[in-house]
Protein backbone atom coordinates (compact mmCIF):
# COMPACT_ATOMS: atom_id res chain seq x y z
CA UNK A 1 0.00 0.00 0.00
CA UNK A 2 1.47 3.30 -0.95
CA UNK A 3 2.01 6.56 1.68
CA UNK A 4 -0.09 9.46 0.11
CA UNK A 5 0.30 12.86 0.76
CA UNK A 6 -2.97 15.13 0.97
CA UNK A 7 -2.39 18.86 0.54
CA UNK A 8 -4.35 21.40 1.10
CA UNK A 9 -5.07 25.35 2.92
CA UNK A 10 -7.44 26.83 4.52
CA UNK A 11 -6.69 29.91 2.84
CA UNK A 12 -8.30 27.56 -0.32
CA UNK A 13 -11.62 27.90 1.02
CA UNK A 14 -11.45 31.87 0.97
CA UNK A 15 -11.39 32.58 -2.77
CA UNK A 16 -15.11 33.00 -3.40
CA UNK A 17 -16.30 34.09 -7.05
CA UNK A 18 -19.95 34.82 -5.73
CA UNK A 19 -22.63 32.54 -5.01
CA UNK A 20 -23.97 31.60 -8.42
CA UNK A 21 -20.35 30.30 -9.49
CA UNK A 22 -19.77 26.43 -9.81
CA UNK A 23 -16.07 26.86 -8.27
CA UNK A 24 -16.86 27.18 -5.01
CA UNK A 25 -15.58 26.66 -1.55
CA UNK A 26 -18.57 24.20 -1.06
CA UNK A 27 -16.45 22.18 -3.46
CA UNK A 28 -13.42 21.72 -0.57
CA UNK A 29 -15.72 20.60 1.73
CA UNK A 30 -17.84 18.22 0.08
CA UNK A 31 -13.99 16.28 -0.60
CA UNK A 32 -13.26 16.53 2.98
CA UNK A 33 -17.06 15.07 4.46
CA UNK A 34 -15.90 12.12 1.64
CA UNK A 35 -12.88 11.60 3.31
CA UNK A 36 -14.54 11.24 6.72
CA UNK A 37 -17.16 9.02 5.47
CA UNK A 38 -14.61 7.13 3.66
CA UNK A 39 -12.41 6.52 6.53
CA UNK A 40 -9.63 8.07 4.15
CA UNK A 41 -8.97 11.00 6.39
CA UNK A 42 -6.73 9.13 8.78
CA UNK A 43 -4.83 7.14 6.46
CA UNK A 44 -3.73 9.96 4.14
CA UNK A 45 -0.64 11.89 5.73
CA UNK A 46 -2.12 15.74 5.83
CA UNK A 47 0.27 18.80 4.99
CA UNK A 48 -0.71 22.02 4.94
CA UNK A 49 0.34 23.61 2.30
CA UNK A 50 2.76 26.66 1.82
CA UNK A 51 2.96 29.67 -0.62
CA UNK A 52 4.72 29.20 -3.61
CA UNK A 53 7.81 31.27 -4.71
CA UNK A 54 7.55 33.98 -7.10
CA UNK A 55 10.52 32.49 -8.94
CA UNK A 56 8.23 29.01 -8.61
CA UNK A 57 5.96 31.03 -11.14
CA UNK A 58 7.96 32.13 -13.02
CA UNK A 59 9.28 28.49 -14.36
CA UNK A 60 5.98 28.57 -16.28
CA UNK A 61 4.32 32.45 -16.09
CA UNK A 62 5.86 35.68 -17.40
CA UNK A 63 6.99 37.75 -14.95
CA UNK A 64 5.04 40.54 -16.79
CA UNK A 65 1.51 38.32 -15.95
CA UNK A 66 2.74 37.38 -12.60
CA UNK A 67 3.06 41.01 -11.60
CA UNK A 68 -0.37 41.65 -13.28
CA UNK A 69 -2.13 39.06 -10.52
CA UNK A 70 -0.28 40.76 -7.73
CA UNK A 71 -1.27 43.86 -9.18
CA UNK A 72 -4.77 43.18 -9.66
CA UNK A 73 -5.45 41.72 -6.71
CA UNK A 74 -8.72 43.58 -5.08
CA UNK A 75 -8.49 44.57 -1.45
CA UNK A 76 -11.99 44.87 -1.34
CA UNK A 77 -14.89 43.46 -4.09
CA UNK A 78 -14.25 41.78 -7.15
CA UNK A 79 -11.91 41.93 -9.83
CA UNK A 80 -13.09 40.22 -13.15
CA UNK A 81 -10.35 38.61 -15.25
CA UNK A 82 -12.76 37.41 -17.88
CA UNK A 83 -15.97 36.50 -17.77
CA UNK A 84 -15.52 33.42 -15.77
CA UNK A 85 -12.78 34.72 -13.74
CA UNK A 86 -12.79 36.47 -10.85
CA UNK A 87 -10.73 37.57 -7.98
CA UNK A 88 -11.74 38.64 -4.64
CA UNK A 89 -9.34 39.75 -1.34
CA UNK A 90 -8.77 36.32 -0.81
CA UNK A 91 -7.95 35.06 -3.84
CA UNK A 92 -4.30 35.77 -4.62
CA UNK A 93 -3.39 34.10 -1.35
CA UNK A 94 -5.68 30.88 -2.11
CA UNK A 95 -4.03 30.67 -5.53
CA UNK A 96 -0.09 31.08 -4.07
CA UNK A 97 -0.77 27.92 -1.32
CA UNK A 98 -2.72 26.29 -4.47
CA UNK A 99 0.58 26.55 -6.49
CA UNK A 100 2.42 26.12 -3.45
CA UNK A 101 0.60 22.49 -2.95
CA UNK A 102 2.07 20.96 -6.06
CA UNK A 103 5.61 22.47 -5.43
CA UNK A 104 5.46 21.04 -2.02
CA UNK A 105 3.76 17.90 -2.29
CA UNK A 106 7.18 17.19 -5.18
CA UNK A 107 9.80 17.90 -2.57
CA UNK A 108 7.74 15.56 -0.06
CA UNK A 109 7.29 12.80 -2.99
CA UNK A 110 11.00 13.53 -4.33
CA UNK A 111 12.78 13.09 -0.82
CA UNK A 112 11.03 9.74 -0.65
CA UNK A 113 8.62 10.72 2.25
CA UNK A 114 5.62 9.81 0.11
CA UNK A 115 4.80 7.76 -3.02
CA UNK A 116 2.39 10.15 -4.48
CA UNK A 117 0.31 13.12 -3.07
CA UNK A 118 -3.07 14.76 -4.52
CA UNK A 119 -3.31 18.65 -3.41
CA UNK A 120 -7.35 19.26 -2.45
CA UNK A 121 -6.56 23.04 -4.33
CA UNK A 122 -8.75 25.89 -5.16
CA UNK A 123 -8.03 27.91 -8.16
CA UNK A 124 -7.83 24.88 -9.96
CA UNK A 125 -5.11 25.83 -12.76
CA UNK A 126 -5.28 23.94 -15.95
CA UNK A 127 -6.44 26.58 -18.48
CA UNK A 128 -3.95 29.51 -16.79
CA UNK A 129 -1.79 30.24 -19.75
CA UNK A 130 1.78 31.09 -19.17
CA UNK A 131 0.80 34.87 -19.89
CA UNK A 132 -3.53 34.48 -19.46
CA UNK A 133 -6.06 33.67 -17.13
CA UNK A 134 -8.92 32.53 -17.60
CA UNK A 135 -11.37 29.15 -16.95
CA UNK A 136 -11.60 29.91 -13.28
CA UNK A 137 -7.65 29.60 -13.08
CA UNK A 138 -5.43 32.09 -12.19
CA UNK A 139 -1.75 30.04 -11.88
CA UNK A 140 -1.32 26.54 -13.45
CA UNK A 141 -0.26 24.43 -10.13
CA UNK A 142 -0.13 21.47 -12.04
CA UNK A 143 2.85 22.86 -14.72
CA UNK A 144 4.31 24.69 -11.56
CA UNK A 145 4.95 21.42 -9.71
CA UNK A 146 6.07 19.58 -12.78
CA UNK A 147 8.64 22.86 -13.73
CA UNK A 148 9.83 22.76 -9.89
CA UNK A 149 10.41 18.71 -10.50
CA UNK A 150 13.14 19.33 -12.92
CA UNK A 151 14.66 22.77 -12.01
CA UNK A 152 15.10 21.76 -8.46
CA UNK A 153 14.96 18.18 -8.48
CA UNK A 154 17.07 17.68 -12.06
CA UNK A 155 14.75 15.64 -13.51
CA UNK A 156 14.98 14.99 -17.17
CA UNK A 157 11.39 13.62 -18.62
CA UNK A 158 8.34 14.41 -16.42
CA UNK A 159 4.93 13.49 -18.33
CA UNK A 160 1.15 15.32 -16.98
CA UNK A 161 -1.97 13.18 -17.30
CA UNK A 162 -4.89 15.46 -17.89
CA UNK A 163 -8.79 13.76 -16.96
CA UNK A 164 -11.49 16.75 -17.00
CA UNK A 165 -14.12 17.54 -19.07
CA UNK A 166 -12.74 20.55 -20.73
CA UNK A 167 -9.19 20.83 -22.42
CA UNK A 168 -6.24 22.11 -20.53
CA UNK A 169 -5.19 24.78 -23.05
CA UNK A 170 -3.42 26.24 -20.15
CA UNK A 171 -0.82 23.34 -19.51
CA UNK A 172 -0.53 22.35 -23.26
CA UNK A 173 0.55 26.27 -23.87
CA UNK A 174 3.70 25.35 -21.76
CA UNK A 175 4.22 22.11 -22.47
CA UNK A 176 3.72 22.04 -26.45
CA UNK A 177 6.89 21.58 -28.17
CA UNK A 178 8.94 22.28 -25.10
CA UNK A 179 11.84 19.12 -24.44
CA UNK A 180 11.48 16.95 -21.25
CA UNK A 181 7.61 17.38 -21.11
CA UNK A 182 4.93 14.83 -22.08
CA UNK A 183 1.07 15.74 -22.07
CA UNK A 184 -1.16 13.42 -22.31
CA UNK A 185 -4.84 14.69 -22.07
CA UNK A 186 -9.10 13.60 -22.38
CA UNK A 187 -11.46 15.83 -22.79
CA UNK A 188 -14.85 16.72 -24.20
CA UNK A 189 -14.90 18.55 -27.81
CA UNK A 190 -16.04 20.49 -28.75
CA UNK A 191 -16.45 22.39 -25.49
CA UNK A 192 -15.08 25.41 -23.82
CA UNK A 193 -11.78 26.25 -24.04
CA UNK A 194 -12.64 24.82 -27.76
CA UNK A 195 -9.24 23.95 -28.12
CA UNK A 196 -6.84 20.78 -28.26
CA UNK A 197 -8.38 19.42 -31.61
CA UNK A 198 -5.83 20.80 -34.06
CA UNK A 199 -1.76 19.24 -35.00
CA UNK A 200 0.01 19.50 -31.93
CA UNK A 201 4.12 18.76 -31.60
CA UNK A 202 4.71 14.79 -30.48
CA UNK A 203 4.83 15.54 -26.98
CA UNK A 204 1.22 16.49 -26.52
CA UNK A 205 -1.20 13.43 -27.09
CA UNK A 206 -5.09 14.88 -27.58
CA UNK A 207 -8.11 12.50 -27.31
CA UNK A 208 -10.88 14.38 -27.84
CA UNK A 209 -14.32 12.66 -26.56
CA UNK A 210 -17.70 12.87 -28.37
CA UNK A 211 -20.24 14.14 -25.63
CA UNK A 212 -21.61 10.97 -24.49
CA UNK A 213 -18.93 8.74 -24.07
CA UNK A 214 -18.47 7.10 -20.95
CA UNK A 215 -15.98 5.28 -19.07
CA UNK A 216 -15.23 2.42 -21.70
CA UNK A 217 -14.20 4.58 -23.86
CA UNK A 218 -12.01 6.47 -21.58
CA UNK A 219 -10.15 3.16 -20.79
CA UNK A 220 -9.85 2.35 -23.95
CA UNK A 221 -8.20 5.56 -24.58
CA UNK A 222 -5.50 5.14 -21.97
CA UNK A 223 -4.55 1.75 -23.07
CA UNK A 224 -4.08 2.60 -26.61
CA UNK A 225 -2.87 6.06 -26.33
CA UNK A 226 -2.07 7.00 -23.16
CA UNK A 227 0.09 4.21 -21.61
CA UNK A 228 1.88 3.63 -25.11
CA UNK A 229 2.96 7.26 -25.10
CA UNK A 230 3.96 6.77 -21.69
CA UNK A 231 5.99 3.60 -22.07
CA UNK A 232 8.04 5.57 -25.21
CA UNK A 233 8.43 8.86 -23.23
CA UNK A 234 10.13 6.56 -20.01
CA UNK A 235 9.33 9.51 -17.66
CA UNK A 236 10.39 9.84 -14.63
CA UNK A 237 8.13 11.47 -12.58
CA UNK A 238 3.67 11.33 -13.18
CA UNK A 239 1.47 14.36 -12.73
CA UNK A 240 -2.02 14.22 -12.74
CA UNK A 241 -4.34 17.13 -13.42
CA UNK A 242 -7.37 15.54 -11.87
CA UNK A 243 -10.58 16.88 -12.87
CA UNK A 244 -13.88 15.03 -12.37
CA UNK A 245 -16.37 17.07 -14.04
CA UNK A 246 -16.86 14.41 -16.46
CA UNK A 247 -19.00 12.38 -14.22
CA UNK A 248 -22.66 11.59 -14.83
CA UNK A 249 -23.73 13.05 -12.03
CA UNK A 250 -21.76 16.77 -13.26
CA UNK A 251 -24.23 19.04 -15.26
CA UNK A 252 -21.34 20.91 -16.58
CA UNK A 253 -21.06 19.04 -19.83
CA UNK A 254 -21.84 15.30 -21.16
CA UNK A 255 -19.51 13.14 -20.67
CA UNK A 256 -20.60 10.10 -18.88
CA UNK A 257 -17.51 8.92 -16.53
CA UNK A 258 -18.19 7.32 -12.79
CA UNK A 259 -16.28 6.54 -9.56
CA UNK A 260 -14.59 3.33 -10.91
CA UNK A 261 -13.34 5.22 -14.09
CA UNK A 262 -11.58 7.16 -12.43
CA UNK A 263 -10.17 5.18 -10.03
CA UNK A 264 -9.47 2.63 -12.90
CA UNK A 265 -7.32 5.15 -14.85
CA UNK A 266 -5.49 5.81 -11.60
CA UNK A 267 -4.58 2.61 -10.88
CA UNK A 268 -3.24 2.14 -14.23
CA UNK A 269 -1.05 5.39 -13.77
CA UNK A 270 0.32 4.22 -10.46
CA UNK A 271 1.18 0.81 -11.66
CA UNK A 272 3.26 2.09 -14.32
CA UNK A 273 4.92 4.74 -12.06
CA UNK A 274 5.95 1.85 -9.41
CA UNK A 275 7.09 0.34 -12.91
CA UNK A 276 9.13 3.45 -14.16
CA UNK A 277 9.02 5.99 -12.03
CA UNK A 278 9.45 4.81 -8.28
CA UNK A 279 6.13 5.64 -7.73
CA UNK A 280 6.22 8.83 -7.77
CA UNK A 281 3.15 10.64 -8.79
CA UNK A 282 1.82 14.22 -7.86
CA UNK A 283 -2.08 14.96 -8.71
CA UNK A 284 -3.43 18.57 -8.28
CA UNK A 285 -7.63 19.18 -8.53
CA UNK A 286 -8.99 20.60 -11.61
CA UNK A 287 -13.03 19.96 -12.35
CA UNK A 288 -15.84 18.66 -10.56
CA UNK A 289 -18.91 20.94 -9.97
CA UNK A 290 -21.64 18.46 -9.03
CA UNK A 291 -20.51 18.30 -4.46
CA UNK A 292 -21.64 14.58 -4.16
CA UNK A 293 -20.04 13.13 -7.20
CA UNK A 294 -17.08 15.20 -6.33
CA UNK A 295 -16.10 13.58 -3.27
CA UNK A 296 -17.27 10.21 -3.65
CA UNK A 297 -14.43 10.43 -7.19
CA UNK A 298 -11.65 12.18 -5.07
CA UNK A 299 -11.78 9.05 -2.90
CA UNK A 300 -11.71 6.55 -5.70
CA UNK A 301 -8.99 8.40 -6.88
CA UNK A 302 -7.20 8.65 -3.77
CA UNK A 303 -7.69 4.64 -3.16
CA UNK A 304 -6.17 3.88 -6.78
CA UNK A 305 -3.31 6.29 -5.56
CA UNK A 306 -3.23 3.93 -2.54
CA UNK A 307 -3.63 0.95 -3.95
CA UNK A 308 -6.02 -0.25 -1.31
Amino acid sequence: MSTVGFFSSPACGLHDMGNEHPESPARLSAIQDQLLSSGLEFVLRHFDAPKVTRAQLELVHTPEYVTSIFERAPQEGVEVLDEDTRMCPHSLEAALHAAGAAVAAVNKVMAGELNSAFCSVRPPGHHAEMGKAMGFCLFNNIAIGAAHARSAHGLERVAILDFDVHHGNGTEDFVSGREGYLLCSSFQAPLYPFTGTGDVPGNIVNTPLEAGANGDVLRALVETDWLPALEAFRPQMLFISAGFDGHIEDAMAQLRFREDDYRWVTEQLRMFAERHCDGRIVSTLEGGYALSALGRSVVAHLNGLIGS
